[in-house]
């Protein structure tokens, strides 16, 4: 019996794949994004790739520049402030609910994204590190069970990725956090006043460990960043 081909990723479909790139930092803040080279890359049509593009232009994750194409974004400096200003307004309070909130399933599942990033830390992936710490600040906010704070963190979350890629000086730093370990803990006791104290800490030492001069990326060719 022949194998049935495998159908061409879906506009959808892409958009995922390269979202997933970005917030890895497999492709970095300022990458051109051809299209003949996207479409080269996964084996889909212009019209597919375009699609992806808008919708990750209209999640603030690519920038169209006149007459030179898609760019994976570069925030600027004041953004970058602004940006973990918005979260040390948001996320330390959101804390505190989540810490009343959370069952044992909730809790499990912040452990399991430590554990993963604590993998990927390991096997020096600082990239998928990274997005995974986002995750469980994201996680923390489902928790909550505020879906319009939900919803400001998940965005505040997606371009503090971009700034980390471009400003962070302090990776092998890393995993001399405990600051997620720290907050499960709170989570577990119930302990709404300290998880929301420490999130309030962990956000100010995420914000100490940028170093916020202009600057740009150096990206890798697009082929070779999403080359599996």
């Amino acid at each position: 019996m022949t194998d049935m081909p495998t159908p061409p990723l879906t506009a959808h479909e892409l958009f995922e794949k390269l979202e997933l790139a970005i917030h890895e930092h497999l492709l970095a803040p300022g990458t051109k994004l051809g299209e003949d080279e996207i479409g080269d890359v996964y084996g889909v049509s212009r019209t597919t790739v375009r699609a992806a593009l808008q919708t990750l232009s209209h999640q603030r994750l690519v920038e169209h520049k006149r007459n030179r194409g898609a760019f994976v974004a570069q925030p600027s400096v004041q953004e970058a402030r602004e940006v973990f200003e918005a979260r040390s307004l948001l996320e330390p309070r959101n804390a505190y609910s989540a810490a009343e909130r959370a069952t044992a399933e909730d809790i499990a599942k912040l452990q399991a994204h430590i554990d993963a990033e604590h993998d990927a830390l390991h096997s020096g992936n600082f990239g998928r590190a990274i997005y995974l710490s986002g995750q469980f600040h994201i996680e923390i906010a489902r928790i909550s069970d505020q879906k319009t704070i939900e919803a400001f963190i998940t965005q505040l979350i997606s371009r503090s990725s971009l700034i980390v890629a471009l400003y962070w000086q302090r990776r092998t730093a890393m995993c001399e956090s405990h600051a997620h370990d720290a907050l499960i803990s709170a989570f577990a006791d119930r302990d709404g006043p300290l998880a929301e104290e420490l999130m309030k800490n962990h956000l100010l030492d995420l914000l100490t460990s940028l170093d916020l001069c202009n600057k740009t990326s150096a990206p890798l060719s697009l082929k070779d960043a999403l080359s599996p």
